[in-house]
């Protein structure tokens, strides 16, 4: 079909979604049916330019990422979202479940890993599990639950990163990238709703449109406890949890940063119970004289 057809068909379905379906105000002076173009391109993580390319079919190859997140932003059910590929000469992508939980093996494992801190995180970037030092890590925050949540929201993320302009703009790449899968695209617009509220400065960087995934890098931290260290992460696809990744911490070998470490992990270890021990024997009157290993 022609991208005119794939126009007219973004344009008649946006006038059919009513702002309190995705969370945005209604104002009484609108003057368009249902969303403006702004909105869905807010929504979707696209340029409003580009969006409007789309509907007035001056960009013909729209990628798969992109109108799945147009597709969940203008609502649209299964046979519209199958109709809105065929229009592009796509195929659609199968959903699949997103991960709301890590399987007690991979917190078992992650558990196994004293002197390391790891956490499992999904796309929109929830913590599905964490190991004891990864908690003690971010013992400052309120709540270990959402990457993002922590960095903006939290009053902690401002000194815990060291370079906090970096890690924020690292949150919001790799949200903007998760918004183009089919499996998480309504929490992530959820989250992106709940934290442009929020904060100013998610916002701003909403707006840029960047998008990165996580690989490698070192990051810069400010513990009460232990003070400043840096530590490398590595990202690792987990097979066996849809959508998820295992990030690891480690401090070079040797280094005050590897100190610092252990330091931490030794403050933070459960406290160790002493053995109870057993009860005295009571002796009484006509009872045997031997000692227990003698009876």
């Amino acid at each position: 079909m022609s991208t005119s057809d794939l126009g007219a068909f973004l344009k008649a379905r946006r006038g059919h979604v009513q702002p309190a379906e995705v969370g945005l105000p209604a104002h009484t002076s609108r003057r368009v049916s249902g969303l403006r173009r702004e909105e869905v391109a807010m929504l979707a993580g696209v340029s409003v330019d580009y969006y409007a390319r789309l509907e007035q079919g001056r960009e013909r190859h729209p990628s798969s990422s992109v109108l799945n997140a147009i597709a969940n932003a203008l609502c649209l059910d299964h046979d519209q979202r199958g109709h809105l590929f065929r229009l592009a000469d796509l195929a659609p992508t199968a959903l699949a479940p997103v991960a709301a939980a890590a399987p007690q093996a991979l917190k078992d494992l992650l558990q196994a890993w004293p002197h390391t801190p790891a956490v499992i995180i999904n796309r929109q970037l929830d913590v599905l599990a964490h190991n004891a030092l990864a908690g003690a890590l971010y013992s400052q925050f309120t709540h270990i639950d959402n990457v993002a949540r922590m960095t903006f929201l939290d009053p902690v993320g401002a000194h815990f990163y060291t370079h906090w302009d970096r890690a924020a703009h690292s949150c919001v790449a790799s949200l903007r990238l998760a918004l183009g899968h089919v499996d998480c695209a309504d929490a992530v617009r959820r989250l992106v709703l709940e934290l442009t509220a929020a904060s100013a400065a998610f916002g701003r960087l909403w707006a840029r449109g960047d998008v990165r995934g996580k690989t490698h890098e070192s990051k810069a931290f400010r513990h009460r406890d232990v003070g400043d260290l840096v530590l490398d992460y590595h990202a690792f696809d987990v097979k066996e949890v849809h959508g998820a990744q295992l990030i690891v911490y480690q401090a070079a070998p040797g280094t005050p940063d590897a100190e610092k470490l252990h330091l931490l992990a030794s403050l933070h270890a459960a406290p160790r119970v002493a053995p109870t021990a057993p009860p005295a024997r009571r002796v009484t009157s006509g009872a045997s004289s031997l000692r227990p290993e003698q009876q």
